[in-house]
């Protein structure tokens, strides 16, 4: 049985033609670089998440994000 599924990619030429150049030059399949590049995009996004996460908590709680650091240094101190 598979354990992935295959996926239909449109891309401009000179886009696809990088994305050759890279792959070979790193000895890599087109598809591990996509791969990788999408996990890296998930990453990403995931911690812009919780940065915007954070500022929300920062201005609920009617602080300056200046004062983040300080009260992470305050509270491991403890």
């Amino acid at each position: 049985m598979r354990t992935s599924k295959i996926l239909s990619l449109s891309l401009p030429p000179a886009l696809l033609r990088e994305a050759e150049r890279l792959a070979k030059k790193e000895g890599r399949t087109k598809s591990e670089l996509f791969r990788e590049a999408f996990r890296r995009y998930l990453h990403e996004r995931r911690w812009a998440e919780l940065r915007r996460h954070g500022a929300r908590q920062v201005r609920a709680l009617g602080l300056k994000e200046t004062d983040v650091a300080r009260l992470v240094e305050e509270y491991r101190m403890d």
